[in-house]
Formats: C-alpha cells, structure tokens, sequence
C-alpha cells in the first residue's frame, strides 16, 4: 500500500464511522486482509480476554473506554506486561470521539478527535509495513558560520587577488589554520576567546599590523621550546604541531573591514559547529569550475544521515536495542563497532567520514553508560560479575587504585580509533583538510565523553587523524588503500563525483576505460559508474563490506541500467536499500542541488530489504536495478514492438539544412503573397516544443517529380541554394553527400497517413506526456517521435498512467526532464493482445480525451497539462481512459505505481521467454524437417 491509499481509506473509515465498525475499518484501511478482518470479527484474532479490549499481536493494544478514564488510561495501557508478551507496535484508546495512542518503539504520542485522524495518517504507518523514517536537521550554528566567512574571504580577495593556484593554496592554507583557531578558543584547545581577544587587544583597528601578528603566532603554535623573550600574549598560546603551522607561507594583506570580520566570526558559536562544515568553507573560495570537476559538493549532515542510517547505524541501534540488558551483549557490540572501518573513496574535505565518527562514537557512549547503569543497578546485579572482567579491561574500561584500598575509581576510554577512518581525495588542500577536521571531530566526542563519562584523551599536540591517501580513486587499489580486516566489518560510503558521459574530460575518459576494462557501451556511463564498479568488486571478495553511494538517478534510468547493472549483476552482490529519486539540497553557499538516489549494495543475503520515499520506509522482497520492488530483470533496447499490438515507431524527419528548408510564420505568409502557387510545397513542421507550446513552423516540403516548378520561384531556389552551400561545406562526409539533393530533408521519416506525434523531451511534472494525432500534411520533426497510424486506439495506450509509470522507470532523463525513447519506452512496453471490441473501447476514450482538449484552444498543451491547472474534463477523461486500458490487462484496477510496475516487470518477463521460445522453435525447424532421403526410408 501506499499513502494516498490509505489516505482514501481512512476518509471512508471517517466518512462510515459507528464504534461497531470503527477498529475494523481502521485495521483495513492500514492493509489488514479480509480474512484478518473476518478472524476478528468471530473473535478468534483478539488474544485478550477483557471485554471491550483487543490485543492484535505484533500490531496493537485497542481499548474502548469512557471520556472520563480517557485522560488516565493510556499511561497504565502502556505498562502493561501484553506489550512485551505479544511484541505490541501501538497502545489505542478511544470514547469513539477522541482517540489517544502511543508508539512503543519510538515513544511518540498523539491525541485527537476521531475525525482528525487523517492529520496523523503517517502516525500508523508501520501497521502497514512502513516506518516513519526520521532525519535529522539542518545545524543552524553551521549555516551562520559558513555566511560569516564567506563574507570573510569575499573581503579578502576584493584587496588580495588569487590568480595562480599558489596563491588559491596559500589563502586555503590560510583559512585552514584561521578555522583550527576559532573552533580551539571555544572548545577548550586554547583559553576560552583567547583568539579573538588577542587579536582585538594587540593589532591596530586599520589591519596594518594584523599580518605580522598571525606570522608571529603561527610560529608560535609549531614552537614547543619557546624563547624567554617570547611576549605573554603569545606564550598563552599552547603548542599545537601536527603539521598544521609547521610550513610558513605568505598571508593576505589587510584592511579595517577585514580586521572588523577577523574578530566577528571569532564571536560566533564554534563550539557546536560539525566539523564537516570546513568542507563548506573551501567552497565559498575555490572556483566553480574546480569545485564541479573536484566533486567537492558540501553535503548537509541531513543527507549523510541518509546515507549512514540504513548502511550499518540502524542495524547497530537495533542491536543495542536487543542488548541493553545483557552486559555480555553490549560488550560483544562494543567489540563490533570497534572493528568497524569506514571508507570514503572521494571523501572531499571528509564530511561523511567525520559525521560516520562521531556518530559512532555516540553509540559508543550510550553503550558504555548503559553498562555502567547494569553495574549500579542491584536488581539486575545478580550475575553480573562474571562478566565484569570483560567489561573493566582495557581498552575499553581501566581500574585505577585509588590508594586507599577502599574501592576503585574507573576510568573509560574510546577504542573507537581514527585510524579507522580511510578516504581517497583527489585534491591535495582538501585531504590535509579532511585529516584536520576528523581531529576536530575527536576532540568534540572526547569532550562530550568527558562530560558524561568522566574521562577523555589529551587533545594536544595534535596527531595525524585518518587514513587519508591523495590521488585518482578511480587508479588506486582500494583494498591496499583500505586492507580488508581479519576482523571486523568495511562501510564503504560517500558522493562520488557525477559528470554525464558527455562532459567528461580525457583524462576522466581513460578512468572510465580502465576501470570497466572494455565493458560494452561504458562510455556512455556518467563518471559514478566507476566508484559502483570498483565498489561492487571490494565487497564481493569480503562477506562483511557493504557500500552505498549518493548518485544521480540516470544509472537507474534508460540505457545506462543495462550497461552498469549488467556488468555489476556478474558477482554475487544485490541493492539491499535505496531512496527514491529526490532533490539533495544543503544551506551552503554554492547549493549542489541535483536530483539524486541513495543505494546500499551488500553481498546476496535473506535479511531484509527497504525503499524510502519522503521519509517513509517500505520493507520489499527485493529491489532491482530500477530501484522497484520486482524481479533482477534488465530492460534491452529492442528495434521492434515486444507486443503485437503497437505498430512500428520511428523519429521524425530531420531537415539538415541550416534553417533554410524551415519557414516562419511570417516567411511563409511571405512567400505565399509574393507566390500563391507555392503553397503545395509547404507543410507544417511539428516537433516537441512547437506541438506542447502551440507555436507555428512550416517546411518546404519536395521531392525530384515537383523539384523544377519549385525553382521557378525565386525565395525557394534561393533557399536550395543556400542549403547546398551549407552541406557542401560541412566536415561530415554523409553531409556533403546530401549536398546533392538540397531541396530533400537529411532523413525522411514522413509517410503521408495520420500520425501520433510522441515529444522526446517532456516535463517532469505532468501527470501525462501530452501526445498528439497529427494529418499528412503535418511533417513531425526529429524532436519528436512518430507512429504512422490511423488506429486511434494506440493513441489511448501510450497517454495512460501505466504506460506512464512504465516511461517514468524505464526512460531516461534530460536533467529532470523526461526523455522517451523509442527502443526503451515504446518497443518495450508489455501490452497484451486485446479484442475488437477492447480497440473500439479505446478508440472512443481517444476521442473524449481529444474532444476535452477541443474546449479549451485558447490554452496551448503546457498549460492544459500542467497538474495544477488541468481543466476538469480533460482530467476525468483520462481517468477514464487510465481505467480502460488498465482492465486490458486485468478486470482489477491497480491502486498504485509500485502495483503497476511490478505487474508489467512481470508480463514483461513472460513476454520475453515466450519470445525466445518462439524464436529457438523457428531456429530448430530447418534441422528438424526430415530430409528427402530420410522419407523415402
């Protein structure tokens, strides 16, 4: 089921509603069977006993009550031992004009009246299979801090120019060295504002001197024996080392307003910034350009959470979730997280790395307190200390002797390393950068460890934090980069960089050739095809890696499916989770937003499998290549029909002519002034913006028997000749062959018979791609696609919500846009052979769609089909018509696209084994007839 199902059948819950009825329809409305319903209704699915209550097991604990024992009730409920016993999703309460409930598992509570219910349709979700899947936020103190330094460097570079990559590398180096010192004086590395104080107290208001004082103070930090001499306002500054001052290079001049921004973004909130922001900041100041090539997108923490989650986080809380009680089990899954490697093989300036860090690190924590609750707690003591070795034993938990022989004082710490942590990065600045900033990110988890667990790691001097390696990750070898552990588990994760197969460079081309290794087709693959090869090849030779990427959706789309998923469905590997195609949007200052997937790849395995859409999790049976809950089957171009009851398409007639074959309106009103009798050798000229916009193109359309009396009128000859010059010079050999017919198209597809136009390219947005039935006189041009027809009822089939559905998974996409393909959408589509009667049934839906357009001309096609302004009528038509075609295939509607798609992946995969029967019957016949000498015996 989907939402807006359930949506329906709760208004009618709603709309129906008497308290003999109500809980009944409420179960169906979340997808519960008739037979589940009838079990009910006789008694014999409610294990309760208590009159007026209903125990469902596994779903929920339904209670009628009166408006009194309403406001009291629901706690009790909740604490029942039936919740446990039964494994109980929701606790309900109801007087049938307010209903109250609680999740178990998530602890969210709601209360309403009854006929509110459909505001909280996502509440009750996972009675129907789907959990309300939750995200995190947008930190607000990052998006501060990225606008003020943003703001700095705009400053900066307005006096200080950066023309030469040295001088782009000596400001970055720079703003690394700026950013460590601002997060240092708010998070206990310095003395709290020492920083910024220092600079407000010791340099002059004009700048002048701002220069030589951050010289001074760099040198300073990589200094660990300081000179008597040395000022106290530097000698306040710790020793920092780790390479980050260790090398001078020339800082930036400045100014008042400089100075001014310096000390401001010194006031902001350091303190609760995720590290991964400094990814941001080289943004703001690297080039567009470099930045796209670079894949150096900053991705909210939002976004990675949605990468994380699903890839091993939720699985590790679920596992905490079962282990709180056993001290043995908690140990066992401190020992797991231990042994985790994280790798991100374009990780930037290492925002993926950094959140997977700390939120393991936050795991850890809830680990380690729960442990140290078990130990305290006397009712659950019992037993405990044959596990007490395991738990306070380094490294996770040390005894330290206080002395007095009275008792011991412990002492944890993190066995969560950074050395864990590995990444690739093409980018030298940003790799150094992604090191800083995991060392950051250590430092906030061990404060926050401090802070509840009373321990923490020295912070200084600093140490080299993470595995990160400098270089093409598309060249190296990722398990020498990150080895494959004798114990423990790889997550490989990150948002490899995108580039479509046409903006490749030459080098990214070569990448692609020795990755796929001569892969058919591989070149028409966007760039992220490598990291889903390489990635697929790592985790197949280890039972214990799994990888998911952010990606464009057009690897899930149109020919690149056939191409990638082909090659990768070669190992033992399947798609364990995906989200569907959405925007992946952030708060940083160049905003990546692209339409994207998320997709989770393991080796072949019995556990469960998920989709997300719009934060709402759907378990499936599987998930393929197109991201549907279907069979592993693979769309193949076809050059013909795969049913019988589509006639042949093609493209549309492409002139090749440099304009000088197509009119305007006004040069066609022309000519036919000037010459009257040359309208018979103009027709309309149609493709997919002139038939969506309702603009107006003609063509000069001849052929060799009317080609002497054309040259007779001056425009038309002049026009010839003009064509001619231009095919002649072309650097095309096919075109200076065409020079000798200039007055004939370069491809002639035009048949003279009525014609279904098909756009090639078409929102997105629209419910339906708006086709049309065109007149002979009409030449349909390469923008669009032609069937040549007069059987109206195709023109039913190929404008209805199935075959749309179809389009929307198997077609391709320009940007967002759709694109239909001929070989992909139209001679692939599995359509079953229909009657007489079934073909006079959509012919007529055909006429009622067109007539519906009829009543509104004032309005081009666009404007008809956009979702929110689609007049009535022709809405209702389609519906019809949705309903029509979709009895064709089976007497019962279908309630959804997922329904849809999976009936056709479905009788696609019949329809090509019944082919192949057909077709190695055919091949078989000649050797099988018996030969003339084989009769006579």
């Amino acid at each position: 089921m989907n939402i807006s199902q359930i949506e329906e059948k709760l208004k009618q819950t709603i709309a129906d509603f008497t308290p003999q009825n109500f809980l009944s329809n409420f179960l169906m409305a979340y997808g519960s069977t008739k037979a589940e319903i009838s079990r009910l209704q006789k008694g014999t699915l409610n294990v309760s006993k208590t009159p007026g209550e209903t125990i469902i097991k596994k779903k929920l604990f339904f209670k009628e009550v009166s408006t009194q024992e309403l406001e009291t009730i629901l706690p009790v409920m909740a604490l029942s031992k039936q919740i446990v016993t039964h494994k109980l999703r929701f606790v309900i309460a109801t007087d049938y004009k307010t209903i109250k409930a609680i999740d178990t598992k998530t602890k969210e509570e709601i209360s309403l009246p009854v006929s509110d219910l459909l505001q909280q349709v996502t509440f009750f979700l996972p009675l129907a299979g789907m959990e309300k899947y939750q995200t995190q936020e947008e930190n607000e103190a990052d998006v501060k801090v990225a606008v003020q330094m943003a703001k700095l460097f705009d400053e900066i570079k307005k006096i200080n120019p950066t023309k030469t990559l040295d001088q782009v590398h000596n400001l970055n180096i720079f703003l690394s060295r700026l950013l460590f010192c601002y997060f240092a004086e708010d998070t206990g590395i310095f003395s709290e504002n020492l920083f910024t104080s220092s600079i407000n107290n010791h340099t002059q208001n004009d700048g002048s001197d701002l220069q030589d004082y951050l010289v001074n103070l760099f040198k300073i930090l990589n200094t660990e024996n300081r000179k008597p001499e040395t000022p106290a306002y530097l000698q306040a500054f710790p020793y920092v080392n780790g390479g980050l001052f260790k090398v001078p290079v020339p800082l930036p001049t400045f100014n008042t307003k400089i100075r001014q921004v310096v000390i401001e973004c010194g006031r902001q909130n350091w303190a609760s910034i995720n590290p991964d922001i400094f990814g941001s900041m080289i943004q703001a100041v690297v080039t567009p350009d470099k930045r796209g090539n670079l894949g150096m997108h900053y991705t909210s923490v939002p976004n990675i959470m949605k990468v994380i989650q699903p890839l091993f986080l939720d699985e590790l809380y679920e596992e905490f979730e079962k282990a709180k009680n056993s001290p043995t089990a908690l140990n066992k899954l401190l020992n797991r997280i231990a042994n985790i490697r994280i790798f991100d093989p374009a990780c930037g300036s290492g925002n993926f790395l950094i959140i997977a860090y700390k939120q393991l690190r936050l795991l850890e924590i809830k680990i380690l307190t729960q442990l140290k609750n078990l130990h305290n707690n006397t009712d659950v003591r019992t037993g405990f200390e044959e596990n007490q070795t395991a738990l306070f034993s380094k490294p996770q938990l040390t005894l330290a002797d206080n002395k007095s022989k009275t008792g011991y004082q412990a002492v944890l710490f993190s066995r969560i390393e950074l050395n864990h942590f590995y990444g690739i990065e093409l980018d030298d600045f940003a790799h150094e950068i992604a090191k800083l900033s995991l060392w950051l990110a250590q430092h906030q988890m061990n404060m926050e460890f401090n802070n509840l667990l009373g321990a923490s790691n020295p912070s200084l001097p600093l140490s080299d934090a993470g595995q990160i390696t400098q270089g093409n990750a598309t060249r190296l070898n990722w398990e020498e980069i990150c080895p494959k552990p004798k114990v423990g588990e790889v997550f490989i994760l990150g948002n490899p960089p995108y580039l479509g197969a046409r903006v490749q460079d030459e080098i990214q081309k070569q990448d692609m050739d020795l990755v796929f290794n001569g892969t058919k087709g591989f070149n028409n693959l966007d760039y992220i095809a490598c990291w889903f090869k390489k990635g697929n090849d790592y985790i197949s030779r280890n039972n214990t890696s799994k990888f998911a990427f952010v990606t464009t959706n057009s690897i899930c789309q149109g020919e690149q499916v056939n191409i990638l998923w082909k090659d990768l469905s070669e190992l033992n590997t399947e798609i364990y989770f995906a989200y569907n195609s959405f925007k992946w949007g952030n708060n940083a200052k160049h905003n990546a937003g692209v339409t994207c997937n998320i997709i989770g790849l393991r080796n072949s395995s019995t556990s469960e499998k998920f989709i997300y859409n719009n934060q709402i999790r759907k378990q499936t049976k599987n998930i393929n290549a197109y991201l549907i809950d279907a069979n592993n089957i693979l769309i193949d171009k076809r050059s013909k029909p795969l049913n019988s009851v589509f006639p042949e398409i093609c493209f549309g007639s492409m002139p090749n002519d440099e304009g000088y074959l197509i009119l305007s309106p006004s040069e066609k009103d022309e000519l036919l002034q000037e010459h009257p009798n040359a309208k018979k050798f103009i027709k309309k000229f149609m493709g997919a913006q002139e038939f969506i916009r309702g603009e107006e193109r003609f063509c000069l359309w001849l052929n060799d028997a009317n080609l002497e009396e054309a040259l007779t009128i001056p425009t038309i000859s002049n026009r010839i000749n003009k064509c001619k010059k231009y095919r002649l010079n072309s650097k095309r050999k096919e075109t200076k062959v065409l020079a000798n017919v200039p007055h004939l198209f370069g491809e002639i597809r035009h048949q003279n018979t009525n014609a279904i136009i098909i756009p090639r390219v078409s929102s997105e947005n629209r419910k339906y791609i708006p086709i049309g039935n065109l007149n002979q006189d009409t030449v349909i041009s390469d923008a669009g696609l032609a069937v040549y027809t007069s059987q109206y009822f195709i023109f039913s089939i190929l404008t209805s919500k199935i075959h749309m559905a179809w389009v929307n998974s198997i077609g391709g996409k320009l940007e967002t846009r759709l694109r239909y393909s001929a070989s992909l959408c139209y001679n692939t589509f599995p359509f079953p052979p229909i009657t007489q009667a079934q073909k006079d049934e959509l012919e007529q839906h055909t006429h009622n769609i067109l007539k519906a357009r009829a009543n509104h001309t004032q309005k081009t096609l666009a404007e008809m089909y956009d979702p929110n302004k689609m007049p009535d009528d022709l809405r209702l038509a389609h519906q019809a018509n949705d309903l029509a075609v979709e009895k064709c295939y089976r007497d019962k509607p279908f309630e959804s696209d997922e329904e849809r798609l999976a009936y056709l992946f479905n009788l696609y995969e019949i329809m090509i084994a019944e082919e192949k029967d057909k077709g190695t019957l055919f091949a078989l016949e000649p050797i099988t007839k018996p030969t003339k000498k084989a009769k006579k015996k």
